[in-house]
């Protein structure tokens, strides 16, 4: 299906999350048209919430937002209010729930420890030292010790990637905090809450501006010479790989499934429960309720089950692997060569949160609204 936009749009918009959404908005409060596209049937990518029984429910897994950019928080402030959650975790390992991430409340609970003094001394006592840590086996076991490793991260990460924590880059588990104070908080950063009314109705009031027109269940790849005269310009917000029809190989992703159930009452307690025996084939529990603190007599939970990647499965995680980044930049390089402007967690093939693809999308308007007027002052010199 062609789009007809009402008038020609200065820019073509490829995916309606938080890079496609944030573009657009910028450039339309500086008087330039859009048209926003999606394959799918509905607005805000990943994030979009639907809601059953009164609950916003995170229908591609949880979206908790956070920052400590206040120029972002200010821009998502303008689109929805939050309420002031904090995201806190339990990690489940056999019949046993810990407090997590790691904090000295999971080190009592571990090894009956009760001071950050008494914490610092077990844990390096616990530490097998590694001089250069390669692979997240190694950093963990140098950075925690082998029955933290076991209990929290080598089942959890073997379940999530399909591949042992002695094959996956440091990189993936070095974000994860360890803190020797009672500081369960699982995020730092200065601003956090989820939005009240769920992450769709923020898209819809992001999107609502009259130079920006939208149009969902179009898939740009398979229409592309349809779609190429509508705009000068494309933004693509999609998987980089599929945009070059996989010249150098396709792009590693894990994937993900998700298995939900409406019941009566509540079911954990929590937003988030985490599985980490690789005995529980999912990795965590959501009850979407927890989020919002939503009264209802209903509740609906969600499984999460880790899945291999394979065209037609939505592509989660980047497997950021030496490969993987090799042929990524292949693509890179490439794209250079074209005007047409990547971003976003496929478009960068890098796992970004929410908040770091918005930094992203309004430092790429910026630079493109700074090229415009370049232009502008060499057409009329």
């Amino acid at each position: 299906m062609k789009p007809s936009p009402k008038q020609r749009p200065d820019y073509l918009v490829v995916g309606s999350g938080f890079f496609g959404g944030v573009f657009a908005r910028v450039m339309a409060e500086h008087g330039l048209r859009s048209l926003v596209i999606d394959r799918r049937p509905h607005l805000a990518g990943n994030c979009y919430t639907q809601s059953q029984h009164g609950i916003e429910v995170h229908q591609y897994g949880p979206h908790i937002f956070h920052t400590s950019d206040e120029r972002v928080w200010k821009f998502v402030n303008r689109f929805a209010k939050f309420h002031h959650y904090i995201h806190r975790v339990v990690a489940r390992y056999g019949e046993t729930t810990y407090s997590f991430p790691i904090n000295l409340k999971t080190l009592e609970q571990l090894w009956g420890v009760r001071t950050p003094e008494e914490a610092a001394a077990r844990l390096q006592a616990e530490c097998i030292p590694h001089a250069q840590p390669q692979n997240c086996e190694e950093w963990l076991l140098a950075n925690v010790g082998r029955q933290i490793y076991e209990t929290f991260f080598e089942g959890y990460t073997t379940k999530q990637w399909n591949r042992s924590p002695a094959e996956l880059p440091a990189s993936i588990v070095r974000r994860i905090p360890i803190r020797l104070a009672d500081n369960d908080r699982y995020f730092d950063d200065r601003f956090e809450g989820i939005p009240i009314g769920g992450y769709t109705r923020l898209f819809e009031n992001l999107l609502d501006h009259p130079l920006i027109e939208i149009e969902t269940g179009v898939d740009y790849l398979a229409s592309r010479k349809e779609l190429s005269s509508i705009a000068p310009s494309l933004v693509y917000s999609g998987a980089i790989d599929e945009f070059f029809d996989y010249r150098f190989g396709a792009l590693d992703y894990r994937s993900l499934r998700f298995v939900s159930e409406v019941i009566d009452g509540d079911y954990q307690t929590t937003a988030i429960v985490n599985y980490t025996s690789a005995a529980v084939p999912f990795t965590r529990i959501t009850e979407h309720k927890h989020f919002a603190g939503t009264q209802s007599s209903k509740s609906v939970i969600t499984r999460e089950y880790p899945d291999d990647y394979a065209p037609g499965r939505t592509p989660y995680y980047p497997v950021r692997d030496p490969q993987n980044v090799a042929r990524y930049e292949q693509y890179r390089r490439l794209s250079l060569q074209l005007p047409v402007i990547f971003g976003g967690r496929l478009g960068s093939y890098q796992y970004f949160d929410m908040h770091q693809v918005i930094a992203q999308a309004l430092s790429k308007a910026e630079a493109e609204l700074a090229l415009r007027g370049q232009v502008q002052q060499r057409r009329a010199a």
